[in-house]
């Protein structure tokens, strides 16, 4: 027999998770107990990769094709924008650019409303991915156009696909802004040729974007000049602090939105589903729990004669207590740690193939991505294990405090 009261409890309790012959049944309730647990492990660390990959692939699409933080002037547009650009430029802040952005019109074979960006091609890539996004053509062609050429529109990907158009083909874009005429007042048109296509990934700007130059959009849209900055960061969670001390800074006549805030409503939804779903399948795990008491509880019925015998021989009660404690935490551990391999390895292999795809008009992005966070794990094992624990208290509570003469008598 092992030494130590506790190597002695484990022995014992590595006994009784193998019964045999009559206590086969409390083997099956022992496996089925394993089971539940490594499945709510399993779709805990699931639903927790779900729910955090959505929320990253949503940030890393939404900040790759927009600025991470805009300022617009409450009075005008920026007329002096290197002045305008030393002054938000700052620690924290590493790239600015200025925009010009409002609704148009753009009518080919068939009609639809975008939002019309007039850019500076080499900053726009500076403060966005739009460099990298470009699908067809090339963001250059929107400058440096001969006199007799007509300006030049990038338009999102699905939004040129939802309107039949390719290089080289013309739009007429219909602003909402107006201009005086003899007629009296009209809305600013210009003809445009499609000069490329952009994809980021993110449907709303792939399907609502296009993109002229700066130029082109002070004739459509904006005459005075650009009507915000657009700022790139450093660190994108730090948006929050940059937001407050630009706001600080610029003081009265300038509003500062970072990207958290125009978004707020979208990660609010997802983080509130996040902590839902995690409490509902976690329930699941309170259920394998449950089975654990049961069948430490039948097991203490069926072992009552061998736990008096072993207390006529000098075992304590706390030994019986950890013999049963230690059957339900080898029970916990076995099914812990089994559910969270397999939860890890499914996210992953989920991910990498892309498994399950989603309608990207519908939820912003073509797949459902899994992102493992081994925190989560590490907190979902230690919390899983914890449950199973509390599970042991009043089965092995109980083995120990049965009277061995009592139990021999009724034997």
């Amino acid at each position: 027999m092992p030494r130590g009261t506790g190597s002695f409890s484990w022995f014992v309790a590595r006994r009784y998770l193998t019964a045999r012959r009559r206590q086969a049944f409390i083997s099956l309730i022992s496996a089925v107990s394993i089971l539940g647990v490594g499945v709510g492990v399993m779709a805990v660390i699931i639903a927790l990769a779900l729910m955090t990959g959505v929320q990253g692939e949503l940030r890393d699409r939404i900040v790759g094709s927009t600025a991470h933080m805009y300022i617009f002037k409450e009075d005008g547009p920026f007329l002096d924008l290197a002045a305008d650009r030393a002054r938000v430029e700052g620690p924290g802040v590493v790239a600015s650019a200025p925009a010009i952005i409002g609704p148009a019109l753009i009518m080919a074979g068939s009609n639809d409303f975008v939002m019309l960006k007039g850019i500076d091609p080499v900053l726009e890539a500076e403060v966005t991915d739009i460099a990298s996004a470009i699908q067809s053509g090339s963001l250059e062609a929107l400058t440096g156009r001969g006199p007799e050429a007509r300006d030049g529109i990038v338009l999102g990907a699905d939004l040129a696909n939802q309107l039949g158009l390719r290089l080289g083909d013309t739009v007429v874009a219909l602003s909402t802004a107006t201009t005086s005429t003899p007629m009296g007042l009209r809305n600013r048109s210009r003809t445009l040729v499609v000069v490329g296509t952009v994809r980021f990934g993110f449907y709303e700007v792939d399907a609502r974007f296009g993109f002229v130059s700066l130029q082109t959009a002070e004739r459509l849209i904006a005459p005075d000049g650009p009507n915000m900055l657009q700022l790139r960061l450093a660190d994108v969670n730090e948006a929050r602090a940059i937001r407050d001390r630009l706001q600080a800074e610029l003081g009265f006549g300038y509003r500062v939105q970072d990207w958290i805030e125009l978004n707020q409503s979208l990660y609010s939804a997802l983080s509130l589903e996040k902590v839902a779903i995690s409490l509902a399948i976690g329930l699941i795990v309170m259920v394998a729990a449950l089975n654990i008491v049961a069948s430490l509880v039948l097991l203490v019925m069926e072992k009552t004669r061998d736990i008096a015998i072993l207390r006529t021989m000098g075992a304590r009660a706390g030994t019986i207590r950890r013999i049963f404690i230690y059957q339900g935490l080898a029970i916990g551990l076995i099914g812990t740690v089994g559910g969270a391999v397999c939860g890890v390895a499914a996210s992953i292999l989920a991910d990498r193939f892309q498994l399950i795809k989603m309608p990207s008009d519908v939820y912003q992005i073509p797949y459902l991505p899994f992102r493992v966070e081994y925190l989560d794990v590490a907190i979902v094992v230690v919390v899983a294990l914890g449950i199973c624990l509390v599970a042991t208290l009043y089965p092995s509570r109980q083995a120990g405090r049965i009277d061995p003469a009592e139990a021999l008598r009724n034997q």
